[in-house]
């Protein structure tokens, strides 16, 4: 992890909404290196999905706008890459996505292994060292190599067996609708690795699973990962999830980052005061569980400053009217606060 594969700088999204505009990212900053999970958390409506999209260029056309900011990949700025070639070598290449409900993206019509032997004909790594797409005329792109297509099966076949499912040449031949839904989110994961990508963005992938069958993804995403050196971004409202498999976790609220931080600091010291709102309201033995105060703002009129401070016992004018910068406070973790705790540790820790 010596450098960043994606930096996004001040990123600002709006929607065009029948009530008026929303401004769904304000200047938001993050960054994943090269073979680091990032864990991106907050509240449902921080704007997760929406900075999700934005990377892959997938934004609703009609009510979203890209009001500025930068999306660096590989040193090029995807905002300004030109779409078709965006879909072409990024979109499902070089970044591939896992959605939250494998069912769905799937079509129920057609067998597990026409699906995958379809997204292997487009976006397999082999693709560009056949002639098949270079200096080829059109009606070559209806064909498929057999030379080709059996390279791309065996790879299709071992890594079905690294996601551990049993059986792969028997579960190509079935219908999506015939394998459980934890067969079907590996089967995602899968389809994730086969282009060879250097960053996958996970939404949510084990919200529809059972606690057990969740474990279980979370420990084979973080490994296949790890094993392959892929960067993966995973979206969550579940703590619990990006103590279990993240390298690094930043918190968003109403549409800007609060804070990034190593896994440990997070969990140990958080120092804004929305992330450790948000680490009390965790159950634990014994104790009643804690609110945060307030309601999450409406992103139409948002509040200025630090979104914040308006449900912040720390808040004062300047946080009403300035949003704070980022401030490194220890080694890998930054916050935007113009009050931060700094102490080493809190008093108790939050995670034991």
């Amino acid at each position: 992890m010596t450098s960043d594969l994606l930096n996004v700088s001040d990123l600002r999204v709006s929607f065009a909404t029948d009530t008026g505009i929303a401004r769904v990212l304000d200047k938001v900053n993050f960054s994943i290196q090269r073979g680091e999970i990032v864990g991106l958390v907050g509240e449902s409506g921080c704007g997760k999905t929406t900075l999700a999209r934005a990377i892959l260029g997938i934004l609703p056309v009609n009510s979203a706008r890209i009001d500025g900011g930068r999306i660096q990949f590989q040193s090029e700025n995807l905002l300004e890459m030109p779409s078709e070639r965006l879909s072409k070598e990024v979109r499902g290449r070089t970044i591939t996505f896992i959605p939250q409900d494998p069912f769905s993206s799937f079509n129920p019509v057609f067998t597990i292994g026409s699906q995958i032997t379809d997204l292997m004909r487009w976006k397999s790594p082999l693709r560009n060292t056949h002639s098949l797409t270079q200096g080829s005329p059109w009606w070559s792109l209806r064909r498929y190599e057999k030379q080709r297509f059996k390279a791309d099966r065996a790879r299709v076949l071992e890594l079905l067996r690294a996601v551990q499912l049993p059986e792969p040449e028997a579960i190509l031949r079935k219908y999506p609708h015939e394998i459980s839904g934890g067969q079907r989110q590996r089967l995602m994961i899968a389809q994730a690795l086969l282009p060879e990508p250097q960053l996958i963005i996970a939404d949510e992938p084990t919200t529809a699973l059972d606690v057990t069958i969740q474990a279980q993804i979370l420990k084979l995403l973080r490994q296949l990962a790890h094993d392959r050196d892929i960067a993966v971004l995973f979206t969550t409202h579940d703590l619990g999830t990006t103590y279990e498999i993240c390298d690094r976790i930043t918190v968003m609220y109403a549409g800007q980052e609060m804070e990034s931080a190593t896994t440990s600091d997070f969990f140990n010291r958080p120092s804004h005061p929305y992330t450790q709102k948000l680490l009390e309201s965790l159950p634990r033995d014994k104790e009643r569980l804690q609110g945060i105060p307030g309601d999450i703002p409406t992103l139409i009129s948002p509040p200025t400053g630090c979104r914040f401070h308006p449900r912040c016992d720390r808040a004062d004018k300047t946080c009403a009217d300035t949003r704070p910068a980022a401030k490194s406070i220890w080694t890998n973790h930054t916050v935007r606060c113009h009050h931060p705790n700094t102490h080493q540790e809190l008093n108790r820790k939050l995670i034991n």
